[in-house]
């Protein structure tokens, strides 16, 4: 008999690959067999296909059925694979038309009852698709409006294996189902919109110190005790970036959808916010998984704030996987058969108490660490990861004094600070025009002490001083530089002036 053809997309990492699935049905003794490196749940699909077929009325051959996966040598994962393989047996059966099943890309776990449940993944497998030349792809109907989200392809949302094989041509009467679908993502899910900067009353460095954050791409560090508005500034950090372009929307509902989070029918435009747990593991953090690689919450922060709050507590050898994504923005999982890459482009905020009972260095109250007891506790913050950390603030608890002030004060709100951002932005992007760079974090300081662009020594005298004297490593030299030209831009300035690089300093040494 005839050998069906179809195609599906296996996914490593945000990486997805074509996949051609054949099934070939012969007259030997009755069997199934998939070949081709699947996992066990792909593995599974033997037993799901067959009652799926059975129970929505399509038959199913009795014969020696073999489905291959091609290419042989790449992994594949899930249960993805179930619409493309129920597809190419009934294409090699002859029930539907071969030529049909062939043009289109299948992507769908099958349930007993023939229905398409909704999968994890569907995003970048669509686009994955979308950019391997594919012009049609077919897949649950609770998946159909994130599919759509994915630009110049055709998508086919289908509720049943029954209505897939009509689609192709089946003569076979509709059966009406109820199409499962995927959850919701709720509205108020990660609202930066809701929590505004002119909440926050005194602290005008720190309030300075997340202006800056912003508008350069800056990493931070906020260290002060117990209720000095530590984590509210990180909070708000996100409603002062930046709406994302099409790309980083993308970008981040496919990673949304890689993870098996709920994506909607519109890509989301603001930036987004992780804040993972200080028992989190380094795979929930970077990435990983003994199966299937799925993204932690350092990649699902891309383009947005990766906040990881009371920083000591969290495990050093969590912190300091960080390290290479921090400079790299790409994070890189190894694994015995596959590599898979995840982006890292995010913002990352510490905070930190400045000691186990957190009252150390505040006005009102009495620390009762011993000194070693001190330095241990800080010391689970690695140098090479705080010397990746742009800025470095301490954040003061507000006075009663500071308060009545602030009420007398205008107080700078979200919008207004959304605002300046994108003009400094603006002008960072112009002055980078001819660079593979945006913003003023990724700039190489190597490119900001060329000769043609280095900034006289009256102006470094501070930072120069500083570096003589071992206060600053040549990292945290070009780190301070960057913070400058970030200050400068945000002042409309073209250059960094002897003020704005002392600001820079002080955000960097203020610990």
């Amino acid at each position: 008999m005839a050998v069906g053809h179809t195609a599906s997309v296996a996914l490593l990492g945000l990486t997805g690959s074509l996949v051609q699935v054949e099934a070939d049905i012969s007259s030997n003794l009755p069997g199934f067999t998939i070949i081709g490196l699947p996992d066990t749940a792909l593995g599974e699909a033997r037993d799901r296909v067959r009652a799926a077929a059975t129970n929505s009325g399509c038959g199913f051959p009795t014969r020696k059925i073999t489905v291959n996966l091609s290419p042989a040598a790449l992994p594949k994962h899930g249960s993805g694979f179930d619409l493309a393989i129920a597809m190419a047996i009934l294409a090699a059966e002859g029930t539907v038309s071969g030529q049909s099943v062939q043009r289109v890309v299948h992507l769908g776990e099958l349930g007993l009852d023939g229905r398409l449940r909704p999968t994890t993944g569907i995003l970048p497998a669509v686009l994955a698709a979308a950019r391997a030349g594919a012009e049609t792809v077919m897949v649950p109907t609770g998946n159909a409006d994130e599919a759509a989200l994915v630009p110049g392809i055709r998508v086919i949302g289908v509720p049943s294996v029954r209505d897939a094989a009509i689609w192709h041509g089946a003569e076979f009467d509709p059966v009406p189902v109820d199409p499962i679908l995927a959850p919701q993502r709720a509205v108020a899910e990660n609202d930066g919109e809701r929590l505004d900067l002119a909440d926050i009353v005194g602290n005008e460095d720190a309030i300075e110190a997340m202006l800056v954050a912003a508008a350069g791409g800056h990493h931070a560090f906020l260290l002060g005790p117990p209720g000095a508005g530590k984590t509210m500034l990180a909070a708000r950090l996100p409603g002062l970036l930046p709406d994302l372009e099409p790309q980083e929307a993308l970008e981040v509902s496919s990673l949304r959808s890689l993870a098996g989070l709920p994506v909607g029918s519109e890509l989301s435009s603001r930036p987004p916010l992780e804040s993972p747990h200080h028992t989190a593991t380094a795979a929930s953090l970077v990435g990983g998984g003994s199966g299937a690689i799925r993204p932690g919450a350092a990649a699902r922060a891309s383009h947005g704030v990766l906040f990881m709050d009371e920083a000591p507590e969290f495990s050093p050898v969590v912190l300091d996987a960080l390290r290479q994504p921090l400079e790299s923005g790409v994070i890189t999982i190894h694994r015995a058969n596959a590599v898979a890459y995840f982006p890292a482009r995010f913002q990352l905020v510490l905070a930190a108490n400045p000691c186990p009972c957190g009252q150390y260095g505040a006005s009102d109250s009495e620390c009762v660490c011993p000194p070693a007891s001190r330095r241990r506790y800080l010391a689970r913050l690695s140098g090479p990861l705080l010397d990746r950390i742009d800025i470095q603030l301490r954040v003061a608890r507000v006075t009663a004094a500071r308060l009545r002030l602030s009420d007398e004060a205008p107080r700078l709100s979200s919008a207004d600070a959304r605002t300046r951002v994108v003009q400094a932005r603006a002008a960072a992007r112009e002055r980078l025009a001819a660079t593979p760079w945006k913003l003023n974090s990724e700039v190489p300081g190597s490119w900001l002490r060329e000769p043609s662009r280095r900034l006289s020594p009256a102006t470094t005298a501070s930072i120069d001083r500083a570096l003589e004297r071992g206060g600053l490593t040549m990292r945290g030299y070009d780190r301070v530089l960057r913070l400058g030209y970030t200050i400068a831009d945000l002042d409309g300035a073209s250059r960094p002036t002897a003020d704005h690089i002392g600001r820079a300093l002080y955000l960097r040494r203020s610990l």
